[in-house]
């Protein structure tokens, strides 16, 4: 039987039995608490083959494998989350025993305590804005043979130009929006633009913030969008969540080595 490892998705208080009961993990493996004190880890075994150190470095590189996965530890902590405070554990946190996820609990239980705390009774929203702002580059049909010369230059760098400051307004105005978004959050991230390949969207994403907001909050965080999208015609918005809180569990993030 091939080796296994303890694959950890989230820490949390108390226990749902539901959740080991109804949920599988990662490749279909059997969920199970690993409890000290008042925390507990949601946990499942994974097969040393695909999660040791060497394996992983490998399979990080199998698209397919590698979106199968993440999927899978996704729903865990989605699901943990919709039933408790959680602190979701990064993908593949993965240690060598029970007995190291224990270790761990102990040894970090006030740090632990300090996320859940900040997390509990709050959830993650994510806010996107694009910008077009492509009415600042040349017109292909100006980019023909017959317009050469210093003058046609200079019309191609005013454009430029154009568009350069199309784009430094936008990022204005999505600035003037996150700072009103995050008056209605805990805590706040700004999050460097996606890829346009990977993400697929059109124009330029000038907005990528995440914002920690009570629940109770959470209608005033969408009411105040619709009012900042009206404020600002120029940017189109795209509000995502209720998410876990993968960008406010901050005292994960050293943790992502095998133990």
């Amino acid at each position: 039987m091939a080796e296994s490892l303890t694959y950890v998705y989230a820490i949390t208080r108390g226990q749902e039995a539901s959740l080991v009961r109804e949920l599988r993990g990662i490749a279909g493996a059997a969920l199970r608490w690993i409890e000290v004190a008042d925390l507990s880890a949601l946990v499942s075994d994974v097969d040393q083959g695909e999660f040791g150190e060497s394996a992983l470095r490998r399979n990080l590189e199998d698209l397919d494998w590698l979106g199968t996965a993440v999927r899978d530890h996704n729903r865990v902590v989605e699901a943990a989350s919709n039933l408790l405070p959680v602190a979701p554990m990064g993908f593949a946190t993965v240690y060598y025993s029970d007995g190291r996820v224990r270790e761990c609990l102990a040894h970090r239980a006030e740090k632990f305590a300090t996320v859940l705390d900040k997390v509990s009774g709050r959830t993650e929203w994510g806010v996107k804005a694009y910008a077009d702002i492509s009415a600042g580059q040349a017109d292909s049909s100006e980019l023909g043979s017959d317009r050469p010369g210093a003058a046609y230059l200079q019309r191609v760098r005013n454009r430029k130009r154009t568009r350069e400051e199309a784009k430094q307004e936008a990022l204005r105005h999505a600035a003037d929006v996150h700072a009103s978004l995050v008056e209605l959050a805990e805590e706040s991230r700004s999050h460097p633009p996606q890829s346009r390949e990977l993400a697929g969207y059109e124009g330029v994403m000038v907005l990528n913030g995440a914002y920690l907001v009570d629940n109770a909050r959470a209608d005033r965080l969408k009411g105040k969008l619709r009012e900042l999208a009206h404020g600002h015609p120029k940017l189109r918005f795209e509000l995502t969540g209720p998410w876990p809180p993968y960008s406010f569990a901050t005292i994960l993030e050293d943790e992502q080595e095998q133990r």
